[in-house]
């Protein structure tokens, strides 16, 4: 069983030391009180467990990040959602993300994206500062092991972050870089290929998994890595090596086999299970819950932004922020299985009925009922449109986020109560995702991987139709790409999906729709797909980031640009 004592990890602020003041000549040597030195920290084992449990957490280095706590891995629950720079939403205020939108990134314009460098470098040099001074520590070796393990964990996810934003990576090793180093040695800059970094990350997960806990319990609280949380990580990764960004195109059913059998490991655990309590249950429930696997736990000591009134509709006095496209919402199939066409009069006519449940739990639409009334996009008077109050708000695309929101949490006033759901990095859902994309192309559409997709869609509350049977491999594909677009919207899986299965150049080149409703004398609507962020873009050299200019140039041009943009 999962215990429900949750981590709240902290940063050690100070550690109060006796200074006084003489006429000695050394009485300027006084002690600093606003930080814990080296000794300290390798002299007491409660402080340096402390100094390992915050390597969970990285440094801010833009701004409107991290609001409330420092900013975690990948990016989470910030005022910009990851999937507004893809074909699932935009940020209505820009703040950074239309670069990426519509395809102006460079190495000295990296919006929102530039920040996995600098913070995944510098988060990789901390744990391996604990790594090599860990035999100094007063602790026992069982407990040291526990803590090597956690610590490999935490650098392989560092890892990840860098391996599928940029490519290839420079490998570390154990090495803590001081200063006055010599950094003009090449090696020091050197990229590994991209097989060779994920070998390494995945190799750094064997060791963790190895030795962390099965469950979080006693004094091994939730938030902290466990051995499902590690066989997780790799299963994703090895998905990735065998995607079709990471192979040159190659179709290596080796490759695949061996994220299945990941995925597979992650399975025959037999702890975890899909949430049966409602899907937009599944992000709104405190604590833990069977599908989660791991997840960065906040509360009201560890908020985040307050997801309520950065995200809601004009209309209650939300800040619109990340936006639905008509993209993604067109995606949503029909209850009976069917594909929405609005070719099809019916459709047409009443485009939001019988839709795909996740629909309801996922996207605020004209109609949806919210907060003790409807929610008005139409045009004119609609309360949630250009004609309703905050009208600065408004949506550009017709729609408003409903995942993560939590209802019973106020717009108004939110900022001691709200910031408290839970980022699910890895829950069991994505696990039968990966195995049913992997196994599907290491041996086609067996019975295997209908009872993965089918389990997904047939959850309590959503309720799909099961798959039909007789689907070739290259039919499957699509049917899993399309639960993929559909069950993990919003968590930070789009992004690099479209990216590794090399689709890009087609999603991120699809205009950024959104709905124009008008309202007809009679009670009646109608609907016009409309552009709703002009020129969006996406080229060749997008499927990577590029490394920021000031990490080439701190360099001296000794590390290797992404292809396609300048040093």
């Amino acid at each position: 069983m999962k215990s429900n004592k949750t981590l709240h990890i902290f940063y050690i602020a100070a550690v109060v030391c006796a200074t006084f003041i003489s006429c000695q000549d050394d009485f300027l040597d006084v002690v600093p009180t606003d930080r814990v030195s080296d000794a300290a920290i390798l002299s007491d084992s409660t402080l340096f467990e402390s100094y390992v449990i915050n390597r969970y957490m990285g440094v801010r280095l833009t701004n409107k990040e991290a609001e409330g706590v420092p900013p975690g891995f990948g990016r989470g629950l910030e005022y910009a959602l990851w999937s507004s720079l893809t074909d699932e939403s935009i940020y209505n205020n820009d703040d950074n993300t239309w670069v990426i939108q519509q395809g102006n990134l460079s190495p000295e314009n990296t919006g929102i994206a530039g920040t996995f460098w600098g913070r995944s470098y510098r988060g990789i040099r901390e744990v391996n500062y604990a790594l090599t001074n860990i035999d100094q520590v007063p602790m026992s070796q069982s407990r040291k092991n526990k803590l090597i393990a956690e610590l490999k964990f935490i650098r392989a996810f560092r890892y990840h972050d860098l391996i599928r934003n940029y490519g290839g990576v420079v490998l570390m090793g154990d090495r803590v870089t001081q200063l006055g180093e010599d950094f003009t040695d090449p090696e020091l800059f050197r990229r590994a290929t991209i097989e060779e970094s994920i070998n390494y990350a995945v190799q750094q997960l064997d060791e963790a998994g190895s030795g962390l806990p099965l469950n979080n319990e006693g004094d091994w609280e939730l938030g902290r890595a466990t051995k499902g949380a590690a066989l997780a990580l790799k299963a994703r990764l090895l998905l990735y090596a065998a995607s079709p960004l990471y192979t040159g195109g190659v179709n290596d059913a080796a490759k695949w086999e061996k994220a299945a059998a990941a995925a597979k490991e992650v399975m025959d655990l037999g702890m975890y299970g899909l949430y049966q309590g409602g899907y937009g249950e599944l992000f709104l429930t405190p604590g833990t819950h069977a599908e989660i696997i791991f997840a960065r736990y906040h509360n009201l000591n560890a908020k985040h932004v307050r997801m309520e009134i950065a995200n809601g509709p004009n209309g209650y006095d939300g800040w619109g922020g990340n936006v639905p496209l008509q993209n993604l919402v067109d995606d949503y199939n029909m209850l009976d299985g069917s594909e929405f066409n609005w070719e099809n009069p019916a459709h047409a006519a009443a485009p939001y009925e019988n839709r795909d449940p996740r629909f309801y739990e996922t996207i605020l639409f004209n109609g949806a009922p919210y907060r003790n009334r409807q929610v008005e996009t139409f045009l004119p008077g609609g309360l949630d449109s250009n004609d309703g109050p905050s009208n600065w708000n408004t949506s550009k695309t017709g729609y408003y986020l409903r995942k993560y929101v939590n209802e019973d949490l106020p717009i108004q006033n939110p900022w001691e109560v709200a910031g408290t759901q839970n980022w699910i990095y890895f829950r069991y859902a994505e696990i039968l995702l990966n195995y049913a994309e992997a196994r599907n192309e290491a041996t086609g559409p067996d019975a295997s991987v209908y009872e993965a997709i089918n389990s997904i869609r047939g959850r309590t509350g959503v309720e799909m139709p099961p798959l039909p049977e007789g689907l070739s491999q290259a039919e499957m594909r699509e049917r899993i790409r399309q639960e993929r677009r559909i069950e993990l919207a919003f968590e930070e899986h789009r992004f690099y999906d479209v990216r590794r299965w090399r689709i890009a150049d087609v999603t991120e080149n699809e205009p950024a729709y959104g709905i124009e409703i008008l309202k007809q004398p009679d009670g009646t609507f109608t609907y016009q797909r409309k552009v709703a962020l002009a020129g969006r873009r996406f080229e060749e050299r997008h499927y990577w980031l590029p490394i920021p200019r000031s990490e080439i140039q701190a360099s001296n041009n000794l590390l290797q640009q992404n292809p396609g943009y300048s040093n």
